[in-house]
Parts: structure tokens; sequence; C-alpha cells
């Protein structure tokens, strides 16, 4: 009997190294939730992640593929141009790059970018004032990256004025549940304004409290959401992990 060849997935995660396919698991995942979450918008917008080691490559969804197709073999390897640097069926949209690459090139600590068209997070940059402090608890060309890195400074969580919302994290995990909450914060805030009545702004030192817990989660708390998110993923959705 004829040896079978080796699957795209067997034969990628024997040329990785261990810290890649993690990082490669972990970025599906996120995908993956996104449309959990229904933040999905269709094959446009997308969630990058650094590849552990010293070269400047990323990993970013296939363009034409939903997220709900999105798996840890079928993810590209990029560099920062968008370049192709490991074989591949796929192809990316370089366009799509241009965000994440300024970030990443920018922040060291920027492991994983994600940038979402959800319908509260778009309605909320687009309006005047932004995120409102109510809730406890841009174009792709090159030329904007630098007014992009120097906005977002060393902030995690960015409004891109009438696109969307953006955040950054040392990990998957991390810019995920930034995200979560950023992504709650916009869709509270269009129902509290939809509702007509006059908003309860909380007293300015409590929105400073907010603030300070608005910082960057430490990674045990982020792994500790997700990976309750990752079990659930295993039990309705495994394939992401092919």
């Amino acid at each position: 009997m004829p040896a079978i060849a080796p699957t795209l997935t067997t034969d990628l995660r024997d040329r990785v190294s261990g810290a890649e396919w993690q990082t490669r698991l972990e970025l599906a995942a996120a995908y993956r939730l996104v449309v959990h979450f229904g933040w999905d918008d269709l094959i446009f917008t997308h969630i990058s992640a650094k590849v552990p080691g010293p070269e400047h490559h990323f990993l970013i969804n296939p363009y034409g593929l939903l997220f709900s197709e999105i798996t840890a073999s079928n993810l590209v390897k990029i560099d920062l141009e968008a370049n192709i640097v490991e074989p591949t069926p796929y192809f990316v949209n370089p366009a799509g790059f241009t965000i994440h690459s300024a970030i990443h090139a920018a922040r060291e600590d920027a492991k994983c970018v994600m940038h979402l068209h959800t319908v509260a997070g778009v309605a909320v940059s687009c309006q005047e004032h932004g995120l409102l402090p109510i809730h406890e608890g841009v174009a792709l060309d090159h030329d904007e990256r630098p007014r992009l890195v120097a906005d977002l400074g060393d902030k995690d969580v960015m409004l891109l004025r009438n696109h969307g919302t953006l955040t950054v994290g040392g990990s998957v995990p991390e810019a995920f549940l930034s995200m979560y909450f950023f992504e709650r914060s916009c869709a509270t805030q269009i129902a509290a304004l939809a509702g007509g009545a006059q908003l309860h702004w909380p007293a300015e030192r409590v929105q400073e409290v907010v603030k300070k817990q608005a910082g960057r989660g430490s990674e045990k708390i982020a792994r500790l959401a997700w990976d309750p998110l990752v079990r659930m993923l295993d039990a309705k959705h495994p394939d992401y992990k092919n």
C-alpha cells in the first residue's frame, strides 16, 4: 500500500518551532472568537501576531477566507512589508497590513494587534466625542503610519476616527480581552445614546479609577478569561487547530 502524503497541517507543524505553532493556535482561536461574538466583517479586517524569534515575521489571515475558515496552518507568515516568507497556497491583502505593520514596527511590546469594523465601534468612531466615560468597568496609505504610531503612543486601545477599533497586547489573549471590553463599551454607548434620556456621567474621581482599571491587565488575568473561551472552541469548533 502506498504511503499517505503528509497533510499541510502536519507538514507545517513539523517545520515551525513549538513557539510559533502555539502562536498560530492562539491567533486562529482569536479569529474564531471574533466570529463567535459577531465582530467579523466578511473577509475584511485583520488580527496579526508576531512570530516568536529575532526575525520580524508576523502571522495574518489569508485574503479571501472568512474568519470561520481560519486555522493554525492556513495563517500566512509575512514580513513588515507584507511579503510572504513561508510557502503557502494563499495570499494576503498588503493594504490590510498597513495599520498592523506600523504598530508592530514601532512597538516591540505589540505582539498582537487587533483591528475590527463592528457597527458599534465604527458608530462611536464617527461621533465627535469618541468613547464616553459612561461604561464602568483610517486610510491605508503607508504615509499614514507615522501619524498612527504617534497617536497610539504607549496606549493599548485606539479608536480610529470613522473607521473602527484597535487594540494592542503583549499576547493574543491580552489583545483579545482588551478588544472585548472595548467593544462592549462602544455597544453600551450606542445603546445609551439611542435611549434618548440624559446620560449620567460618573464623578471625575470614579473616571480616574476606571482609567487605571482599563490599563493593560496582567497575562495571568488575560489567560484566566482566555482559557475557558478556548475550551468552548475545542468543544464546538476544534478544526481551528488544523
